[in-house]
């Protein structure tokens, strides 16, 4: 299964023969939603899990049936090895009981499939420690706080045991700066850095969403013309900008009323409700953070009856005082709003979901194997090229300093288990974010546990995946904002070691 895509991403090539790599003796972590842990993809020949430990965020600690959480933590419930192996001597029904984890949607057991599964998995000999991720409560701390516990958890495992570390987080959102500065970026960063680990993230599906624009205000004003589809019941637009930039606002709704909001009379974290036609608009001015020299504008559209009003909104940007002039806009993902709200000139540079804009992160994009072209879908990154301090020029020799995605791997067409047996296809940036995760942990095999390099890991690995990474066809130059250093090769990044 995916055999195509696995000779086209070089993995067969050290898997069927020399070295015959397996993953063996190295943790792959997959931070999603959960698992079908009876599947026979995630049991050795024995009938014996793969499976050290399952952390379910989504429960609650129990001391009196003994579930709790894992050393250190405060939320969920960590299931065991032993307890796994418990519950399948019991069969589904009965073992269910004993270890009640679930994967609702199917999306956390197709990715750990692809990246471990012992038929069909790049590393089918990998040990497995599912995080299941737990949902926002109103009175808890939002899923962000949970990945960054889930993160730390799975690297910290990795320095008990004195093994390494392969995590792959198959999702992420779009609110953020992109720029790699808010807390879970850093955070992903710090982590790189923790025993013999490395991180691989996918970019997302936003490449083709319309659900990101950008510019610059040279002179006068910039109009941003947005499409609201029907039946929106709620939608949140961010600006961010350079704190140095000062604009005002002038929102215009789709019967033409207008809302002007002097933002330079506003002052910081102050925010503003004002109503146009059937929709309220929540304007909250951001300021600078600790950990953030970015400053954002959000603005939340609220229907006062059933839906905000559908039609073209216009957003226009009136400069008051300009350094830079330039400015981002984003919605929230494609899931999260219609089909058909989205920006009419879209930018798709700069769409890469967040925590993958993490600079220490392996961010990955996805690639259509079949057609040997970019998946249009993908996430899109930039990349920063400076010439004597100044950014894109024309002449002189340009020094490439920042690039996302690192690199893409098969994501179109992706055979998968399914939730309760069989198998499907499906396509996102999510499926090819573990063919990355599974060479990872081939080469921390051949380089760390079989001792030919035990500094395979980190920005050391990552490097590796770079270098082998090969060209695809229709893309000329790299790095580049669609594929990074190029695609997949797992053979070509472990002769760059030897």
């Amino acid at each position: 299964m995916n055999d195509k895509e696995k000779v086209q991403s070089c993995i067969t090539q050290v898997t069927q023969q020399e070295p015959y790599l397996t993953g063996e003796n190295v943790i792959v972590a997959v931070l999603d939603s959960g698992i079908d842990y009876f599947l026979s993809e995630f049991r050795n020949a024995d009938g014996q899990t793969r499976i050290l430990a399952i952390w379910d965020q989504t429960q609650q600690p129990d001391t009196h049936q003994g579930r709790t959480p894992p050393p250190g933590y405060r939320e969920g419930v960590l299931y065991t090895r032993e307890m796994i192996n418990e519950a399948l001597a019991l069969g589904r029904e009965n073992g269910q009981k004993l270890v009640p984890v679930f994967d609702l949607s199917g999306h956390g057991t197709a990715v750990a499939g692809v990246a471990t599964g012992t038929a069909m998995g790049v590393a089918p000999r990998a040990d497995l420690l599912i995080i299941r991720l737990g949902n926002p409560q109103a009175d808890s701390f939002p899923r962000t706080t949970q990945l960054m516990r889930g993160i730390d958890y799975a690297v910290k495992l990795g320095v008990e045991l004195d093994r390494p570390v392969a995590v792959n987080i198959s999702f992420g959102n779009t609110y953020g700066d992109h720029l790699g500065n808010s807390l879970l970026e850093r955070f992903v960063d710090n982590a790189s850095e923790i025993g013999r680990s490395i991180l691989i993230i996918g970019s997302g599906n936003e490449g083709a969403s319309r659900g990101h624009t950008a510019g610059v205000v040279r002179e006068g004003s910039r109009t941003v013309e947005l499409a609201v589809a029907d039946y929106e019941t709620g939608l949140s637009i961010q600006l961010w900008k350079f704190y140095q930039d000062v604009f005002n606002m002038v929102l215009t709704s789709p019967s033409g009323a207008q809302l002007t909001l002097e933002l330079a009379q506003l002052r910081e974290a102050q925010a503003v409700r004002n109503t146009l036609d059937r929709t309220q608009l929540l304007c909250y001015l951001g300021k600078p953070l600790p950990y953030n020299v970015q400053q954002e504008i959000f603005i939340d559209m609220i229907p006062t009856e059933r839906y905000v009003d559908s039609g073209v909104w216009r957003i226009e940007l009136r400069p008051v005082s300009l350094v830079t002039g330039e400015y981002r806009f984003y919605l929230p993902g494609y899931a999260a709003r219609n089909a058909a709200t989205g920006f009419f000139l879209p930018t798709p540079e700069m769409t890469v979901t967040i925590p993958a804009t993490a600079r220490r992160a392996v961010t990955v994009g996805a690639y259509d194997v079949s057609r040997r072209s970019y998946a249009d879908f993908s996430g899109r990154g930039y990349v920063y090229r400076y010439d004597d301090g100044r950014v894109d020029t024309a002449g002189g020799q340009q020094i490439i300093a920042e690039v996302k995605p690192d690199l893409t791997a098969p994501g179109v067409d992706i055979t998968v288990p399914m939730v309760n047996g069989g198998y499907e296809q499906v396509s996102g940036t999510s499926f090819a974010t573990p063919f990355v995760t599974g060479a990872a942990a081939l080469l921390m095999e051949w380089g760390i546990v079989r001792g030919n390099d035990r500094f395979l890991y980190g920005e050391r690995l990552k490097a590796a995946l770079i270098r082998g990474a090969q060209p695809l066809p229709g893309v000329s130059v790299r790095p580049d904002s669609r594929i990074g250093w190029g695609t997949l090769c797992a053979q070509k990044a472990l002769e760059s070691m030897q």
